[in-house]
């Protein structure tokens, strides 16, 4: 078939050569003009037969909505885009309306594969009309992994994004039980070497996965991840996935404590934790550690700043327990 493909970072480039390698003509534009086969969205549409298959695979929010609207003025009746981004659904839901007045269709798809994708193929859940689905399904057959699993047209417009959306909430929860795991077997100061604890269970265990696979390349090229930060960003999906599950009252403990786990992992010093301190030194005497001054160590710690309030009045009663209520 022919697809025009906008958008060629890591994702797009390396999907435009799988395709390429299945036999497909692709067209790609890119900002960049060193990666792009046109010098503009007009130019890619022109160089396509008709019915036209665009793919965007730009960031998602104004670049993917921006693209569409442009697409929308230069395509006509039974062209279809494919947003292959990691678009929030709701936007799927616009796209295809501002689409459909034209009578261009629209199929939303979430890919997953990441950078190892040109290799062993791409993960795919799509959603739209089975008319539409039907003029992109040759580019699906070819990027996604070989065998019977790996793609589904998961429903209705939006589906498809909904679909990863929640796939990546799962692999919030997922990577953070092996982020904590590692952490407790380095802190026990019992296994001989945590690296190799990991490796066994890639064959065999019921933990084994490519995440964990993963994880022990990771380890293997940094030991013990002295040359990483322990800041993670999130891309937008975990919260979508957290609240979605508000929206349908569907209980996400898991994903939801592996999204606010990274947003503690951005705090040098946590004011909730400061908080948190002062209360147990306030009710139990609980000893608190001093702030640093600027540019220098902490103090130290202290049993309590002053005599004063709860903790001056700790004779007798739960001011005196060694424990928090």
């Amino acid at each position: 078939m022919d697809i025009g493909l906008v958008g060629l970072g890591k994702m797009g480039g390396n999907m435009r050569e799988r395709l390429r390698r299945a036999g497909h003509t692709v067209v790609g534009y890119d900002r960049n003009p060193d990666v792009s086969d046109v010098d503009s969205l007009a130019a890619l549409v022109e160089a396509l037969p008709s019915p036209k298959v665009v793919w965007v695979m730009v960031p998602a929010g104004d670049p993917t909505r921006a693209t569409v609207k442009e697409l929308g003025d230069l395509l006509g009746e039974g062209d279809v885009v494919v947003d292959g981004g990691n678009s929030r659904w709701t936007d799927d839901l616009a796209n295809a309306e501002l689409l459909r007045e034209k009578g261009v269709g629209y199929v939303d798809c979430g890919v997953s594969g990441g950078v190892w994708g040109l290799e062993n193929g791409y993960a795919l859940m799509y959603g739209g009309d089975a008319a539409d689905i039907e003029k992109v399904q040759p580019a699906f057959d070819a990027l996604k992994p070989e065998g019977d699993f790996g793609a589904v047209h998961a429903g209705k417009v939006g589906a498809g994004h909904f679909s990863k959306m929640v796939h990546n909430g799962i692999e919030y929860a997922v990577m953070q039980a092996y982020a904590e795991g590692w952490e407790l077997l380095e802190a026990a100061d019992l296994t001989d070497n945590v690296t190799e604890v990991f490796r066994s269970w890639r064959e065999g265990t019921v933990i084994r996965s490519w995440l964990l696979d993963l994880m022990v390349a990771a380890l293997d090229d940094d030991p013990g991840l002295s040359r990483i930060a322990g800041y993670a960003e999130d891309s937008g999906e975990g919260r979508w996935t957290v609240e979605a599950g508000i929206e349908h009252a569907v209980a996400t403990p898991a994903i939801t404590a592996a999204l606010y786990a990274r947003f503690v992992s951005r705090q040098e010093d946590s004011p909730t934790m400061k908080a948190v301190a002062a209360m147990r030194n306030q009710f139990g005497g609980h000893a608190v550690r001093t702030a640093a001054p600027e540019g220098g160590d902490a103090a130290g710690t202290n049993g309590s700043p002053d005599q004063s309030g709860a903790a001056q009045q700790a004779g007798a009663g739960e001011g005196r327990q060694t424990g928090e209520s």
